[in-house]
């Protein structure tokens, strides 16, 4: 017999996604938690523990820029019934189009894009009419608005923002039990800035001065989960976090579209 309630994070051993996944916890929801760090995974797992030592927590190693690994760590879950998929893997990379280094952006595009979209699939083709299910993808302000000097990143979460809001207006159409949600933060310190950068140590005051933490974007993930919107959105230049039935212009009920 499958296991209850377990929620999936991807990306769980830091910022966003370590914060999500103790979220879920309080909320009495076992958890699945995946990424490339096993040993942060562990600390997570005994932060849980502290949290609510009833709650189940499974640690899964996997680089999931390797879409054959995202696909083996999909079908690896088969005895463990998902209630919520976070697809928040993410990575970005900050420098002119013309300076990029071909292989960090393959990589980035592959975590960003290609998995996310596997992952998201075959997690909708086993949940689609399973009642109380969702999926929840982590896009950013930056998959709204191109930001300078980081204009393939924003392309990537671009993509992600269309995808989830299109798949989502497509799931409903069809009657469809499973609701598909983004999320989209704006400046949240995490290790993002750093690793985006390319450099050792990283302060968003400087760069920033204004921004969210991770425990904050917990809470704006537990407030789209828990409503009707498709998207959760933080505004880049209010900071304000609003939640919207959808953001990308669509043409769903345009008399031009192709005919049935």
């Amino acid at each position: 017999m499958k296991q209850q309630h377990y929620a999936v994070i991807t990306g769980a051993s830091s910022g966003i996604g370590r914060s999500i996944a103790k979220a879920f916890a309080k909320k009495g929801m076992n958890i699945i938690a995946v990424a490339r760090r096993d040993n942060l995974l562990v600390k997570l797992k005994d932060e849980i523990a502290g949290i609510n030592p009833d709650i189940k927590v499974i640690v899964k190693k996997c680089d999931l820029s390797s879409t054959e690994q995202a696909i083996a760590f999909y079908h690896s879950l088969t005895h463990y019934q998902v209630q919520v998929w976070v697809n928040n893997a993410g990575m970005g990379y900050y420098g002119s189009v013309s300076s990029q280094p071909v292989d960090k952006i393959q990589t980035m595009l592959n975590l960003n894009i290609q998995s996310l979209v596997i992952l998201s699939s075959l997690y909708i083709n086993d949940y689609r009419d399973i009642a109380d299910t969702q999926l929840i993808n982590i896009s950013s302000a930056g998959g709204y608005t191109i930001v300078p000097n980081a204009v393939t990143y924003c392309a990537s979460k671009f993509f992600v923002s269309s995808f989830t809001e299109g798949l989502a207006r497509e799931l409903i159409a069809e009657g469809a039990q499973l609701r598909a949600k983004v999320l989209a933060p704006a400046a949240t310190k995490t290790e993002f800035g750093q690793v985006a950068n390319n450099v050792e140590h990283y302060d968003y005051d400087v760069s920033f001065g204004t921004y969210h933490t991770s425990e904050q974007l917990a809470e704006f993930a537990m407030a789209l989960y828990d409503s009707d919107s498709m998207t959760g959105y933080v505004d880049r230049e209010s900071f304000n976090f609003q939640l919207v039935d959808g953001k990308m212009l669509n043409a769903y009920n345009s008399k031009f579209n192709q005919k049935s």
